[in-house]
């Protein structure tokens, strides 16, 4: 499988969420060999949308000659297109939403009915593409933190995804928090060996990653005494 990470953290590899990325993607490996291509969106250079449609009418091409491109045609090669990235505003940090919005040439304006929602016709053919979202927050819970990237993420990738999204995780950046840390990342292997194995996570070992690792007062406690 191909798998291209699209990395959304500033931190680039010292990115809390990339330690979970890591873990499931070391778990995908024990399955089978992959071939997987890591980028840090903070390094590229990306235009924001102009919003002006050019690429929906003239078979995908963008009026801004910069990374896009090459990123373009590499998701269109891939298999699986993984978004790593911390929650920031309860959503996507502003780089990796600046590239999902540059995605717009690999539609056209043509719309068509889905369900009971409309969506634009593709100008090229991603079919076979898979989606998964990995993202991590600040906070002691998942609970109405990560819902609105969640929605989000669904909205834009209705088909063939997965997410996981874990609270607590800048405990992955500290070496004293292992006791809790090495086991959840131990769960996030065995999720990713799962999903290679199967295509799928199943519910409850997704739970299980996505609850916090020490209890919620206690970690707001850490926090706010490390002020």
């Amino acid at each position: 499988m191909k798998i291209l990470v699209l990395n959304g953290s500033p931190k680039r590899d010292k990115s809390d969420t990339m330690h979970i990325t890591r873990a499931f993607l070391e778990g995908m490996r024990e399955a089978a060999p992959h071939e997987i291509h890591v980028i840090d969106v903070i390094d590229r250079r990306i235009e924001y949308c102009a919003g002006c449609f050019a690429c929906k009418r003239n078979g995908g091409t963008c009026i801004y000659d910069d990374d896009m491109k090459m990123i373009l045609d590499e998701i269109l090669e891939s298999d699986l297109l993984l978004f790593s990235f911390p929650l920031y505003c309860y959503g996507m940090p502003a780089p990796l939403k600046a590239l999902l919005d540059r995605t717009m040439p690999l539609s056209s304006m043509a719309m068509q009915k889905v369900g009971d929602r409309y969506e634009h016709v593709g100008q090229a053919d991603f079919s076979r593409l898979r989606y998964m979202m990995i993202c991590g927050c600040g906070f002691p819970n998942s609970r109405h933190n990560f819902e609105p990237a969640v929605q989000q993420f669904k909205q834009c990738f209705p088909c063939n995804h997965t997410i996981i999204t874990i609270p607590e995780s800048p405990m992955f950046n500290a070496p004293e928090a292992e006791a809790v840390t090495v086991p959840r990342l131990a769960l996030v292997r065995q999720a990713g060996k799962q999903y290679a194995e199967t295509g799928i996570i199943d519910a409850a070992l997704l739970a299980e990653i996505g609850s916090p690792m020490i209890p919620e007062e206690q970690y707001a406690a850490i926090v706010n005494g490390g002020m």
